[in-house]
């Protein structure tokens, strides 16, 4: 029987661990202090307990996101689609440089030569950043093969 979506476990499943650590961008989800929803794509870093951003501290996000409940999202763009969805309370801290998982993060998606490339020229734009660490707290998981959208499971006589 497949793991209930909305538990932890799913994290350990082989498509959200191909997710982790694949070299697509996030889909961050907050909701701004006018209570309007904002998704704005993000590089991502999983540390195997928290996903982790890096971003300029002045960003518009790390002024509404510190404490707050955020959503992320993952997913590829090939059939069967495989989606990955994490929720959880976002932490911010400024640190000086860039942040460590920013540097891991880089070097995953654009490779070695590209992320120190990319690298090399954001260290003298960003001698602080916003290190936001989002530790899951309901996870879930598509993949168009055993866990489809809840309306279609019910539909098949899934759910």
């Amino acid at each position: 029987m497949a793991t209930k979506q909305g538990s932890l476990d799913l994290l350990n499943d082989p498509v959200a661990q191909k997710l982790l650590v694949s070299p697509l961008n996030a889909q961050l989800a907050y909701v701004w202090r006018d209570g309007s929803p904002r998704v704005t794509p993000i590089g991502f870093h999983w540390d195997g307990k928290q996903i982790v951003l890096g971003t300029p501290p002045d960003a518009p996000k790390v002024k509404v996101i510190d404490g707050k409940k955020v959503a992320i999202n993952i997913d590829d763009t090939s059939y069967p689609y495989k989606v990955l969805y994490i929720r959880g309370t976002a932490h911010v801290t400024i640190v000086d440089g860039i942040v460590p998982e920013y540097r891991l993060m880089s070097v995953r998606v654009m490779g070695q030569e590209g992320g120190e490339a990319w690298l090399k020229n954001m260290e003298p734009i960003t001698p602080k950043m916003a290190r936001i660490a989002i530790t899951p707290e309901w996870v879930g998981i598509l993949d168009f093969e055993t866990r489809f959208p809840s309306a279609l499971e019910k539909a098949m006589g899934m759910g």
